[in-house]
């Protein structure tokens, strides 16, 4: 649902396919969602990987501060087409790319790879990545290894997009889904990858982080289930904004005028503040739908007017003058207690001042999606439908039950029909 909106509505899209173009990668059988034109594998994936993670709703991990589906996903997509790979083989390598970048994600501890300046989600995207497309074209083990050391060569994300509200941060995840696929393609045919990837000297929980714990990656392996930790957004922003967010509209019902509050306090980890509220003059007047997703500001004054926050919210109010205003009332701060039950935790403190001398005041921990508080299947239906349907119109549905029966598919082609 995410990928067919951003096809049509994400304003990096039409740069993007512009590039491939020109670029000659657009001609090919590999699908893209809602694209009737055919693309080169690898460029099937950079699109799909770039799209799913446009509009910023997609998938959390939160102990490894990752969002597995937009790179393993796309990767799997379109090596399974290159192998004409039914939907379990597929659904396979999925699960597969998530335990590995999850995991990777937990071994690098989130927050020093942040600090380095990595994009997690890019990083350890790239060896999900390699790993689904790998699993889906059926590799040997030995093969896979070579993948990983494919891989390692070209596995980058920077966080400096949130300087300028750059369309990277979306680019830098499809180019993980593309490593994926260019790596194990590579290593299917016999190309030698560097040894030791993932924990050599030179490897890349050493070169990507100060201080890694390889036995994280390795924890409870075949027993526990990193995928089953996979949280959904409900909002299209930084995770790290939602459990504030919960508390507001908890709070604030369907929403209240603005002229009703006289201030908003909330609390957030270190790590939530870097990426959604310093520096605070930028973050309370953000430029750019990318600006907007990573403001705690601007999400929390949105929220606070109308009880929810939606794709549509950023047409409509990221030069409203009404929500700045009320964004230059918002405070956030670093909590010592959401601070500590981070990185397993994403929580958020909230206090809303009424002008009439009320208050009131939430402290969520646990954000709805995470799979304490995870969603019905009908929400998870009505949420796939309310992006899909404005450019598929009646089409949804069916593709929705597709998606559904994914397992049960005898091609992956099924889902591009």
């Amino acid at each position: 649902g995410i990928a067919i909106r951003a096809r049509k509505e994400a304003e990096s899209t039409p740069a993007l396919l512009a590039a491939v173009a020109r670029m000659g990668m657009d001609s090919g059988t590999g699908n893209v969602f809602a694209d009737g034109k055919g693309y080169a594998f690898p460029a099937a994936a950079l699109i799909n990987g770039s799209l799913i993670h446009s509009l910023d709703f997609d998938d959390t991990h939160i102990a490894a501060t990752v969002h597995p589906t937009a790179p393993v996903l796309a990767a799997a997509l379109a090596a399974g087409q290159m192998v004409s790979a039914d939907g379990a083989n597929v659904l396979a390598g999925v699960i597969a790319g998530y335990e590995v970048m999850c995991r990777l994600g937990r071994a690098l501890k989130p927050a020093d790879h942040y600090d380095r300046g990595f994009h997690p989600t890019a990083t350890t995207g790239a060896f999900g990545a390699t790993v689904a497309a790998g699993r889906a074209l059926g590799l040997s083990p030995e093969q896979l290894s070579m993948a990983l050391g494919i891989c390692l060569s070209q596995s980058a994300g920077s966080m400096q997009f949130l300087v300028n509200s750059a369309w990277t941060k979306r680019f830098q995840v499809g180019n993980a889904a593309m490593v994926g696929v260019i790596a194990a393609s590579l290593a299917s045919e016999g190309f030698i990858g560097a040894a030791d990837a993932v924990d050599g000297d030179a490897g890349f929980l050493k070169s990507y982080a100060p201080d890694p714990d390889p036995t994280l990656a390795v924890k409870g392996l075949g027993d526990f289930w990193e995928t089953l930790e996979i949280g959904v957004k409900p909002y299209p922003s930084c995770r790290f904004s939602h459990a504030a967010i919960d508390g507001i509209v908890d709070i604030v019902g369907k929403g209240v005028n603005e002229s009703q509050i006289s201030e908003i306090a909330i609390g957030l980890p270190r790590k939530g503040m870097d990426l959604t509220a310093l520096p605070e003059e930028f973050r309370r007047k953000p430029k750019g739908v990318v600006g907007g997703q990573f403001s705690m500001h601007f999400t929390a004054a949105v929220s606070a007017q109308t009880g929810n926050l939606t794709w549509d919210d950023y047409a409509r109010y990221l030069d409203d003058p009404t929500t700045l205003s009320l964004a230059e009332r918002i405070v956030v701060s670093e909590d010592p207690q959401m601070d500590a039950i981070y990185p397993e935790r994403m929580g958020g403190k909230v206090t809303i001042q009424f002008r009439d001398g009320t208050s009131q005041n939430r402290c969520v921990e646990i954000p709805r999606g995470e799979p304490e508080n995870f969603p019905a299947a009908g929400l998870h239906q009505s949420k796939f439908l309310s992006l899909a349907e404005p450019v598929l119109g009646d089409a949804a549905v069916g593709l929705h039950e597709r998606l559904i029966s994914f397992a049960q598919a005898e091609t992956v082609n099924t889902l591009f029909g």
